[in-house]
C-alpha cells in the first residue's frame, strides 16, 4: 500500500488524520504539530521560520482528497498465506463486507475481522488508512449490538480486537468521538452486561481499557459522566479489581483511576458506589502477591488521591477502617521502586489534615519512619515536597 508523499506528515511520515496549515504554509497532522508547540517550539518544523502566528487551519482539501484516495478500491491487502496471484481485498470491500449485516455469512465476517486485525497490528499505515476510512464505528457497532447479557462470540471477540488496536493513543483524538454511541441504552447495556458476564480474561482487559479511554478522552466527556453515574458500570467493574487474572485487575484499577481522576461529579459517584473500599481491598491485595503490585497499587493510590481531593472522598477514607494504616504502609516499600508514593503522601495529607482520628492513626502505623525513609531514598521531587510538607504537619502535633 503505497501512500502518496503529499498525504504524508513531514513531521510523523504517516498519513494524514487531521491535516492543518500553519502561517508559513506548511501543512501537519493536528496532533504532532500541537505536541511540537507544546514543547515549546515557536518555529515551523520544516522551513524553521519563526511563527508570528501559531494558529492552526484545518486543511479541508487535502482531507477531502485523502478521503476520496482512501474510499477507493485499490489498496489490497496482502496475505502471505494465499497464492501469490489471488486478488486480495480491498480495504472497502472489507468495510463493506463487515457492515452488510444478515447479507454476509458469520464465517466471512470472521475471514474479514482477522484480515483487518492483522493489517491494524503489523502496519502503522494500515491503522491510519482504516482509522480514517471509519472502521472504529463499524468495529464497535459489531461488538456492542445486543442489549442481553452474554459471553462475546468468536465475531464480537475479533471486532473488540481489532477496536482497540485501532484505538488512538492520544487522549486528544477526536477519532474517540465514535465511542459516543454507547450513550445509548442499548449499548450501554450491552457494554455493561459484557463486563459482567463471564468470558476470556483478554476480552474483559478489552472493556476496562476501553472504559479507561472514555474517561480520559476529549471527545467522551459526556459518556465518560454517564458512565461513572450508572450504577450497573460500578456493580460490574469493581468485583474485577480482584479478578484471578492480572491482566483484568490490572485494567480494571486503571479503568477506576481513570474515572476518579476525572470530573467531580465521576468522583462523587465512585465514593457512593463503594470505590474506596474495594480499592482499599485492591491494595491489600497487592501487597499479599495476589496481583502485581506495582501496576496495581499504583493506580490504585492514584485512584485514592483524586477521591480524596473531594469532600465525600475525604470522608469516606477517614472513616474506613484500616485506610489510614494502608496508606502508611504504602508511603514507602522497601520491594519497589515507591512510583505509588507520591499519591500516598497526598491522600495521607489530605486526610491527616482535616482529621484528628487520622493523625493519631497515621502517627500509631509509623508515619513518621515511613516518610523519613522515603525521604532518603531516590523518589521523584513531587514525592518529596509532598513528604516534607507531611513531616511538617506531623511535627506540629
Amino acid at each position: 500500500m503505497s501512500i502518496p508523499h503529499l498525504f504524508r506528515c513531514p513531521i510523523s511520515l504517516d498519513i494524514f488524520t487531521d491535516p492543518v496549515t500553519l502561517c508559513t504554509g506548511q501543512t501537519y497532522d493536528r496532533p504532532c504539530i500541537e505536541r511540537w508547540l507544546a514543547a515549546g517550539n515557536r518555529t515551523c518544523p520544516v522551513t524553521m521560520q519563526p511563527l508570528g502566528d501559531a494558529a492552526l487551519v484545518p486543511n479541508r482539501t487535502l482531507r477531502h482528497l485523502i478521503e476520496r484516495w482512501l474510499s477507493a478500491d485499490h489498496h489490497q491487502i496482502p496475505d502471505a498465506t494465499d497464492d501469490d496471484d489471488a486478488e486480495e481485498p480491498s480495504l472497502a470491500v472489507l468495510k463493506r463486507c463487515l457492515q452488510s449485516g444478515a447479507g454476509a455469512s458469520a464465517s466471512a465476517k470472521v475471514a474479514a475481522l482477522r484480515k483487518v486485525l492483522a493489517l491494524a497490528s503489523e502496519s502503522d499505515v494500515g491503522r491510519a488508512c482504516m482509522l480514517q476510512l471509519g472502521f472504529l464505528p463499524v468495529l464497535l457497532q459489531l461488538v456492542f449490538h445486543a442489549p442481553t447479557p452474554r459471553d462475546l462470540s468468536e465475531q464480537e471477540d475479533l471486532a473488540l480486537q481489532c477496536a482497540l488496536t485501532l484505538l488512538p493513543s492520544s487522549p486528544a483524538s477526536p477519532q474517540h468521538g465514535c465511542l459516543n454511541m454507547l450513550k445509548t441504552e442499548a449499548s450501554l447495556t450491552s457494554f455493561v452486561g459484557l463486563l459482567a458476564a463471564r468470558g476470556r480474561a483478554v476480552a474483559k482487559s478489552g472493556l476496562c481499557r476501553l472504559l479507561e479511554t472514555i474517561a480520559t478522552a476529549a471527545a467522551t466527556r459526556d459518556l465518560a459522566l454517564a458512565a461513572a453515574a450508572s450504577p450497573r458500570v460500578w456493580h460490574s467493574l469493581l468485583p474485577l479489581l480482584r479478578h484471578g487474572d492480572e491482566r483484568v485487575s490490572g485494567a480494571a484499577v486503571r479503568a477506576v483511576a481513570a474515572i476518579c481522576c476525572g470530573a467531580e461529579p465521576a468522583r462523587g459517584s465512585a465514593v457512593h458506589h463503594g470505590a474506596v473500599p474495594a480499592l482499599l481491598g485492591c491494595l491489600s491485595w497487592a501487597s499479599a502477591g495476589k496481583a502485581r503490585g506495582g501496576a496495581a497499587a499504583w493506580s490504585a493510590l492514584a485512584a485514592l488521591e483524586a477521591l480524596a481531593a473531594s469532600e465525600a472522598g475525604l470522608r469516606a477514607v477517614a472513616r474506613e477502617p484500616g485506610a489510614v494504616r494502608a496508606l502508611v504502609r504504602h508511603v514507602f516499600l522497601m520491594s519497589s521502586s515507591n512510583e505509588g508514593s507520591e499519591h500516598a503522601v497526598a491522600a495521607l495529607l489530605a486526610v491527616c489534615r482535616e482529621s484528628r482520628a487520622a493523625r493519631s492513626d497515621a502517627a500509631g502505623a509509623g508515619v513518621v519512619t515511613q516518610v523519613l525513609l522515603l525521604l532518603q531514598s531516590q523518589c521523584g521531587t513531587r514525592a518529596k515536597t509532598r513528604a516534607r510538607s507531611l513531616l511538617k504537619l506531623f511535627k506540629s502535633m
